[in-house]
Parts: structure tokens; C-alpha cells; sequence
């Protein structure tokens, strides 16, 4: 059985189409399928649209969440109640076609633990590519899984591998990274990328930002020793400034070299914030894992 788990979040105008063509696409390649909406709070029409879709057929099925907990925590659901075999993700605004699903099915003999989409002359603007590139790259060091395109949503896991995602996830996780932290048997496949013709993305560069900071934070504990390092660089300058003020002094030469004591303190400063950010996504992480909140809020569903 393959199952489709589409997170949905103020997606009201491109559904329609996304449901027709992916039922098409489905019903001509498998025979046994589900399709799983997780309505993630929106806030327009989505979820009455989706209940329509469920009426109508014995294939879709839905998951609605109290309020917006965000993507990964929806996929994450659906993967919990998913019966498949072979588990789909993809998103409903038609960036990636469903009529890419086939290029990911061929793969279901296969001994991969994921099948990995890879976006082939994507149509986003330059910060965006930008950015993602950076993310790809955080990833790739964090996981020692070399992919490209780890902003992906479109993507093919196994069961075996959905049962250990689900078995060891945590508040912040990001479901690509921790699949491959766990398995580096995965392929990369290329896939379309569509233009976004409805409705804005729903990840900011804030958005993204915090996603990179909650990667680093949760799979390694490098840029603490990092800063260890730089710390100790630190002190050393400042030990080394410190003695040439005083061989200045002993030898009766005029300090008055203001803008380097300054520049030394900017200095100083800047690397304690930087410090001081990176420790405190840290404690965070430790203040969300003891407050012991659900991942999600499930508010109805109907999954057949």
C-alpha cells in the first residue's frame, strides 16, 4: 500500500486541483492507496474542502490539528496513522506535480530507506535558492549525507524507517536531516519544480533561519567547542595586546591607539552574543523536551 501525507496550511485555492490530479496520477499507477490530509490550523477554507474530498472518496482521508503546529509536526502525524507500506510526502501547492509520484514509485522494490526528491531548475527567486543552499550544506555536515536538495518536501520513506523516526523524534525535529542522521541508504532522484501559481509560501527567512538553528543545536555539539576555541583566540589577543601596551610603556613610547582598543572590545562583545545565542538554543531545546508539551493537538479525523 502506498500512502500520499499532504500537510495543508491556507491552501484553499490550490486543492482542488491538487486532489484531482493526484487521485489521477494515483489510480493509474497502484491500486491500493491513501491519500492523508493534515490540516495544520488554517485558518481559510481548507479543511471544509478536504472533508469534501473524504466524502467523495473512500481514498482521502484527514487529520485536523487545533491550531498550527507546524509542517514536520503534520507530516509526523500522518506518519503516525499512515497504513502504508511506502509513505509519500508532498506538499499541495503544486511546486513539485504529483505527476512526479510515478519517478518514486519505481523505486518501491528497491532496499532504500528514502527516496529523496531533488528539485531540477527550480523556480523560486535567488534569496531563497540562496538560503536553501546554506541549509543544504549545515545538513549534509550534520548528517554526513551528502544530498542536494534537503529543502525537498517531495519524498518517498520506507516503513521500516518511518517506525524509527516515529519511535525517537522530538519537539524540533526536521524529518529529512533525522532520516538521514539514521540511514544513509538513500537515493536521489531528480523531480520538476513547478512555479508557485497559488497563494504565498508559508516559510519565511525567519522561518528558515530558525529551522538552521534548531538543526545545529539538536544533531551536534560543535559550535560549543568552536566557541571554546575561539574563546581561547580571544584571550590570547587580548594578552598579546595587553603586552605590547606595557613594552609600550616600559620603553616610554606614546599609547594612544583608541581605535584598536575599541575595535578589540567590538570585538570581545560581538563573539560573547554570538555565545551567548548559540547556548541559549541549547537550554532552549532542554526547556521544551521538560515542559513535556504534545508535538500536536489533534482536533478531528477521519481516517476510514
Amino acid at each position: 500500500m502506498i500512502s500520499v501525507i499532504v500537510p495543508v496550511y491556507n491552501e484553499e485555492e490550490s486543492l482542488e486541483e491538487f486532489n484531482k490530479r493526484t487521485l489521477n496520477v494515483l489510480r493509474s499507477h497502484s491500486k491500493n492507496f491513501e491519500i492523508i490530509y493534515v490540516d495544520d490550523g488554517s485558518k481559510d477554507q481548507s479543511l471544509s474542502i478536504i472533508k469534501n474530498f473524504s466524502l467523495k472518496s473512500k481514498e482521502v482521508k484527514f487529520i485536523s490539528f487545533f491550531r498550527n503546529f507546524g509542517q514536520h509536526a503534520a507530516v509526523l502525524s500522518g506518519f503516525k496513522y499512515s497504513k502504508g507500506d511506502h509513505i509519500i510526502t508532498l506538499d499541495a501547492d503544486l511546486q513539485n506535480p504529483p505527476e512526479e509520484i510515478p519517478e518514486f514509485l519505481n523505486h518501491v522494490e528497491s532496499n532504500y530507506d528514502v527516496i529523496a526528491g531533488k528539485r531540477k531548475n527550480r523556480k523560486d527567486n535567488f534569496l531563497r535558492k540562496f538560503f536553501s543552499n546554506i541549509m543544504n550544506r549545515i545538513i549534509s555536515k550534520i548528517t554526513n549525507v551528502e544530498l542536494s536538495d534537503y529543502g525537498c518536501m517531495m519524498r518517498m520513506y520506507s516503513r521500516n524507517i518511518i517506525n524509527v523516526i516515529l519511535e525517537n523524534f522530538d519537539k524540533t525535529i526536521y524529518v529529512p536531516a533525522f532520516a538521514s542522521w539514521i540511514s544513509k541508504n538513500i537515493l536521489e532522484i531528480e523531480i520538476k519544480h513547478e512555479k508557485r501559481n497559488f497563494g504565498k509560501t508559508k516559510y519565511s527567512l525567519m522561518n528558515l533561519t530558525q529551522q538552521a538553528f534548531d538543526l545545529i543545536t539538536a544533531y551536534t555539539y560543535k559550535p560549543l567547542q568552536f566557541l571554546l576555541i575561539l574563546s581561547l583566540l580571544v584571550l590570547f589577543m587580548i594578552f598579546t595586546f595587553l603586552f605590547f601596551i606595557y613594552v609600550g610603556l616600559i620603553n616610554f613610547i606614546n599609547i594612544n591607539n583608541v581605535f584598536l582598543l575599541y575595535s578589540l572590545l567590538i570585538l570581545i562583545v560581538s563573539i560573547i552574543l554570538v555565545f551567548l545565542s548559540i547556548l541559549s538554543e541549547y537550554v532552549l531545546r532542554i526547556h521544551k523536551n521538560s515542559r513535556r508539551l504534545p508535538l500536536y493537538i489533534i482536533r478531528e479525523k477521519d481516517l476510514g
